[in-house]
């Protein structure tokens, strides 16, 4: 694993509940969890290879530091990117012409409720894109991409999505302070009652979202009036196509 910050990190953490063995290539860093290895530079272990070689560093080092792993890589091996914004086309010719597998995981990953999208070229289609599944699929819930142009689309829709989701429970906390609650009295109440919707939703054969949203409802009810000024006027439809067109289109700019 080439780098080892924050997500890389977070990943690791659940990466290791399988039977790998994993070493770590990271200057800056003290310690790796447990069962790691850590050396802070590729020269400690320039003689040995490796089945999976984790691209974990910011796009911008890639291109200077990917192509002295490329001999490391056994000969069944395969290249396995969460860098944003590296294509699966430079990613495997930096490893020597290498199968190449490319996720978008997002932050919950690291409590295991991660959603990742993934995808493979040509080569990393078969054994290395269902070992990069497997792995992925103990952060959380794992999908499955056709092309590259999806993983953009993931990455807007959901390797971005927490921000949107913490930025919306954090205007519904301020509402609800407006209205006399305290910081820890409007925060259990909101944070309690988004987990208890989403688990509701993700119940086996539960109902469609809109379904949902209509059985809490009654005419001229409470809920009711509170629906018609959040999003009577389509707002919230709206704002939500935007956002996610937004970064959809950053992340193509990005490639």
């Amino acid at each position: 694993m080439v780098g080892c910050g924050k997500m890389g990190g977070a990943l690791l953490s659940h990466w290791m509940q399988g039977n790998e063995q994993f070493t770590v290539v990271d200057p800056a860093l003290d310690s790796a969890p447990d069962g790691a290895r850590l050396v802070p530079d590729r020269s400690e272990i320039a003689s040995e290879t490796f089945d999976v070689v984790i691209v974990a560093i910011k796009p911008q080092m890639i291109d200077d530091i990917l192509p002295d792993y490329a001999s490391m890589l056994s000969e069944n091996g395969y290249v396995l990117s969460i860098a944003a914004g590296c294509s699966l086309s430079r990613l495997s010719r930096l490893m020597g012409g290498a199968p190449a597998v490319r996720v978008m995981p997002n932050l919950p990953a690291a409590v295991g409720k991660g959603v990742s999208g993934l995808c493979a070229d040509d080569k990393g289609r078969g054994p290395a894109l269902a070992h990069a599944e497997t792995m992925m699929g103990r952060t959380g819930t794992a999908v499955v991409v056709d092309s590259e142009d999806k993983i953009d689309r993931v990455t807007a829709v959901a390797g971005s999505g927490p921000g949107y989701v913490f930025e919306i429970a954090r205007a519904y906390v301020a509402a609800a302070m407006e209205m006399g609650f305290d910081e820890d009295e409007a925060r259990a109440l909101v944070l309690g009652t988004i987990e208890g919707a989403t688990a509701m939703a993700l119940e086996p054969g539960a109902a469609g979202l809109e379904d949902l949203r209509n059985s809490v409802s009654s005419k001229g009810g409470t809920t009711a009036a509170g629906l018609d000024a959040l999003n009577g006027d389509g707002t919230i439809s709206r704002k939500m196509r935007e956002t996610l067109e937004a970064a959809y289109n950053r992340a193509v700019e990005l490639r």
